[in-house]
């Protein structure tokens, strides 16, 4: 699980000028909420929030939040962004209780070359690049490891064969997702990948196709 650090202060001004007052100062307006506490306006340092951003990821990070001396563990659940500056203007911090699961999505990481791609000259294409899975915030793995050492030209893996970490659970993928089930393929290089036939028949991995 990775973890995070950050200051933060308690705030009781509200409103758009006070956001604008505070952006100017070099903070970020913020919130805390969770399922045993009431929610409470905040401001974090700008510099540093922007900072942590480009070290971890946001969405399956713990973030030990410093207020005012007293450490509460969340999760960043929305950060805001002008739509043009792409600054960050507002942050939403969810405070993590023990035992209570949380939806989160967790990054795949290929591991292994793929023995298309040693062999055949194939190419790996990574369709999925992450997993919703419901975890225990305090137990959440930051990362979920595929090896595709063996997936040859033309195959698959799917969700189903992939081995998560405990404590974990996919979220259920319904018929209309089904396409997306297929994580990565290996594919021939576009050069070799179609075959002309006498005919005029296009052959398109073995499938004809008109």
């Amino acid at each position: 699980m990775a973890t995070a650090s950050l200051s933060a202060m308690a705030r009781s001004t509200k409103g758009k000028g006070a956001a604008r007052s505070l952006r100017r100062d070099g903070r970020l307006p913020a919130i805390i909420y969770g399922h045993a506490r009431e929610p409470l306006s905040l401001s974090v340092p700008a510099r540093e929030f922007e900072r942590l951003l480009e070290k971890i990821a946001a969405e399956n990070t713990v973030i030990e939040l410093s207020i005012d001396g007293s450490m509460s563990r969340t999760l960043i659940r929305e950060i805001q962004r002008h739509p043009v500056k792409r600054n960050v203007l507002h942050v939403d911090f969810q405070e993590l209780v023990a035992g209570e699961r949380m939806v989160v999505r967790i990054p795949i990481v290929l591991t292994g070359t793929a023995e298309g791609v040693r062999n055949s000259g194939g190419i790996l294409s990574q369709i999925m690049q992450e997993l919703e899975c419901r975890v225990d915030p305090l137990n959440m793995p930051g990362k979920i490891e595929v090896d595709v050492t063996d997936v040859s030209i033309g195959h698959s893996i799917h969700v189903s064969e992939i081995t998560i970490p405990e404590g974990s659970r996919v979220l259920e993928i319904t018929d209309e997702m089904s396409s997306f089930e297929e994580m990565q393929e290996v594919l021939l290089p576009l050069a070799s990948r179609y075959t002309v036939e006498v005919d005029g028949t296009l052959t398109f991995l073995g499938r004809e196709a008109l």
